[in-house]
């Protein structure tokens, strides 16, 4: 499923942030026990091992989180007995890797160090979308292949987009404080707050921001946005219905500073994480609009 980290912006109940998180993949109508990353190690055979189909094909799960993306992916392969999915602890993943000749990485980021040790790998590839856990460099320089999964085509911007919709109506809603006061019969608290007249800032505009911006309009908010390059043909031809402000990101506090609401929607990189906690740094937050 989709997520989003959310923090608050300034000392109003309106002011936050929500740091949308595009490696999550699409949301997930069915759910699966998580299997154990010991249990399905220890299954494994020799890497030349063959059946009737040629060479056994392993493919390596980095991490036992999002246990869906396993599961689904042995569900689909099951008529396929000639591909071996594992799932191992991050911690074991150094160790093993010389085994697979495939990698989805989840929760532990393939450096070079561990790229050199996949002696056998053909194929690299995140979970959900970005390759913000795969060394690129290092994979090409040992000719192994690193696949992208595009955000806008897979269903993954649409969940993201759907989560951060919903974290921002639950947090002006005070969501959390309504599941008490229900299990206490106490009818009439917490008052909460409407999404309609806020002013919504999008940091990153790309798939993702495309989606929230799609999903925000609705609801008569006033839609800031940057983005690094805005004569992208990526961007929709009806892209100046989505935003009524736009800007880079030398922008990014200016229009912090219009806003009630910050959603980040850009690649999870060390300069981003910081760039939107700054937004949420005192220096900042005082600037950020009362409602």
């Amino acid at each position: 499923m989709a997520g989003a980290i959310v923090g608050r912006l300034g000392r109003h109940p309106t002011s936050l942030l929500l740091l949308t998180l595009p490696r999550h993949a699409a949301a997930h109508h069915r759910l699966h026990s998580p299997s154990s990353s010991q249990g399905q190690y220890s299954k494994m055979g020799d890497p030349s091992e063959r059946n009737g189909h040629g060479a056994l094909t392993r493919v390596l799960f980095c991490g036992p989180y999002w246990p869906a993306s396993t599961n689904y992916t042995r569900e689909y392969l099951q008529d396929y007995p000639f591909i071996q999915v594992d799932e191992v602890g991050l911690e074991q993943v150094p160790d093993v890797i010389h085994s697979y000749h495939i990698c989805v990485v989840k929760n532990k980021r393939i450096d070079s160090d561990i790229i050199a040790k996949a002696t056998q790998m053909k194929i690299i590839m995140q979970y959900g979308v970005g390759l913000e856990g795969v060394d690129v460099n290092a994979a090409t320089e040992h000719k192994i292949k690193v696949a992208r999964i595009p955000g806008s085509t897979t269903g993954n911007a649409v969940s993201c987009a759907e989560m951060a919709i919903y974290l921002t109506l639950g947090i002006l809603r005070k969501q959390k404080e309504m599941d008490t006061a229900v299990n206490r019969k106490d009818l009439g608290v917490p008052v909460g707050d409407t999404l309609f007249g806020k002013t919504i800032l999008i940091l990153g505009f790309g798939a993702i921001g495309i989606e929230v911006a799609k999903r925000l309009r609705p609801f008569g908010v006033k839609i800031l946005a940057t983005k690094r390059n805005w004569s992208s043909d990526t961007l929709p031809s009806y892209v100046d219905e989505l935003v009524d402000k736009k800007g880079g990101p030398e922008d990014m506090y200016e229009f912090a500073g219009e806003a009630n609401i910050v959603i980040a929607c850009m690649t999870l990189t060390s300069e981003t994480v910081n760039a939107s906690l700054g937004v949420l740094s005192y220096k900042y937050s005082f600037k950020m609009a009362s409602t």
